[in-house]
């Protein structure tokens, strides 16, 4: 019986051999099935954070422009004023290659590498939102995101939002 034991034995571990040796592949499959996914995911976030952070500079790019117009000494008479705004926004976006080119009126214009991107508007008012017989700064920035991204477009381009816009309004003393 010991002779039919160990035969039996040596039947079971060659069973389980051939078993392991079927699941060879089933690791690098499996792999490779769970990582396309992953990996999209993983790209779907960095892409989506770095545009929140484009958000943010945005945003503060604006408030830094109106706030250097609104310190700019002479006020609204000073003829420096506008550029005083134009480099404050230049230098808050200037991470992102992206520059202020021109401030006047509706012919103002954001650019990325050299190529419109948007709209960059820093405009005198005569009267405040909320202030009554004061004259005021409003930057007004817009990015044409869904045109222009920052990063390469691998297919995140329906979570994105298509404009970034955002407009600060200062006194001006």
């Amino acid at each position: 019986m010991g002779v039919v034991d160990e035969i039996g034995h040596a039947m079971r571990l060659r069973g389980l051999r051939r078993r392991r040796r079927d699941d060879d592949g089933a690791a690098a499959v499996e792999f490779a099935l769970v990582v396309v996914p992953l990996l999209y995911i993983v790209f779907g976030v960095i892409s989506y954070g770095y545009m929140l952070s484009f958000r943010q500079s945005i945003s503060q790019a604006a408030a830094e422009g109106a706030r250097a117009a609104a310190v700019t000494p002479g006020g609204v008479s000073n003829p420096d004023l506008l550029a005083s705004a134009q480099a404050a926004i230049n230098d808050a976006l200037s991470s992102y290659a992206v520059t202020c080119a021109s401030t006047s009126g509706a012919d103002g214009s954001l650019t990325h590498d050299g190529d419109p991107a948007g709209t960059c508007e820093v405009e005198l008012l005569d009267e405040c939102t909320g202030f009554d017989a004061a004259q005021c700064v409003k930057v007004s920035l817009n990015y044409t995101y869904g045109d222009d991204s920052l990063l390469p477009d691998v297919g995140y381009g329906y979570v994105m939002p298509d404009n970034l816009s955002f407009s600060s309004e200062v006194r001006v003393s």
